[in-house]
């Protein structure tokens, strides 16, 4: 249990907060991933994403196995899941690219790494604030259709598209 737990002390502080069920699916992966099929299932990457993120040299070209086949630590597993999380919140492939470079460089950039997470929060507040703000309003016209379609008014016969 104790094992579990500094794994998932680990995982936050590296990747941020994840649900349980999230961390207990990060602990079963595998120390080595011996395909990129497998690889592709675990991240929720097509295997051809996979591809062009190593040619474009977002990640590291896997190593391979003696028959030609990609492999992967469980490391390199979850550097891709946290790649997936940048990019699903509008990182864009370059400026993931950059964060990875500097990440390689070592302890030397973590203040630069620090300042693209925090301004990368940032946006994601904001976009955040903007969808709950477009929920709110269509929540309103959800509650306003139906109290037309509970008591239509027919002597309106007003077509305005607004409402």
């Amino acid at each position: 249990m104790a094992q579990q737990e500094d794994f998932m002390g680990i995982m936050e502080k590296y990747l941020g907060k994840f649900n349980t069920e999230e961390l207990h699916y990060m602990h079963d992966i595998p120390d080595i991933v011996t395909s990129i099929r497998e690889a592709a299932l675990l991240t929720g990457l097509t295997e051809d994403t996979i591809r062009y993120y190593e040619k474009v040299g977002l990640l590291p070209y896997a190593e391979r196995k003696t028959n030609g086949h990609r492999q992967y630590s469980k490391d390199q597993i979850l550097g891709i899941i946290f790649l997936t999380r940048l990019r699903s919140t509008g990182m864009t492939i370059e400026q993931m690219k950059h964060y990875r470079e500097l990440s390689e460089q070592g302890a030397d950039t973590l203040s630069v790494r620090y300042a693209i997470l925090e301004e990368h929060q940032r946006k994601i507040q904001q976009d955040i604030a903007n969808l709950h703000e477009t929920s709110e309003i269509i929540a309103y016209k959800l509650q306003h259709y139906r109290e037309l379609s509970e008591h239509p008014d027919l002597e309106d016969t007003n077509c305005n598209t607004s409402t």
